[in-house]
């Protein structure tokens, strides 16, 4: 069995690297991706993991609102198997889709700030994890 996820997005917030127990480099970080009709837009957020030398770049090179290509495999809740859900602040449900990254490929040019997509004005409040 085989599964490929790709995704194009923008990062929500700063990435954030840790160390495991052993040494190796973690990286993680939140990314929107946007659909739109015509009368509404669609945003899906996941939360992307990436491991050794290639975290070491994420956490130098990426900010807020940088445009990412990202390609992986789709982490499912141990428990259940399926995406994690969790109850917003206003009561409503949501889920959390976290993905171990294969390979991040930067799309944002050098000097630009962010993508089309806005994300550079989401506050902390609009990020579900």
């Amino acid at each position: 069995m085989y599964q490929k996820l790709i995704l194009i997005g923008n990062l929500g917030r700063d990435p954030e690297m840790r160390y495991t127990a052993d040494g190796k480099p973690v990286t993680s970080f939140s990314m929107a991706t946007s659909r739109r009709f015509k009368d509404r837009d669609e945003t899906t957020w996941f939360r992307i993991s990436v491991w050794g030398s290639q975290a070491e770049s994420c956490n130098q090179y990426l900010h807020k609102g940088s445009r990412v290509l990202v390609e992986g495999r789709l982490a499912p809740d141990q428990a259940t198997g399926a995406p994690k859900v969790f109850q917003k602040r206003d009561g409503t449900w949501g889920s959390s889709y976290e993905v171990f990254a294969e390979s991040v490929r930067f799309l944002t040019a050098k000097g630009e700030d962010t993508g089309p997509d806005g994300v550079e004005d989401l506050s902390d409040d609009d990020i579900p994890f």
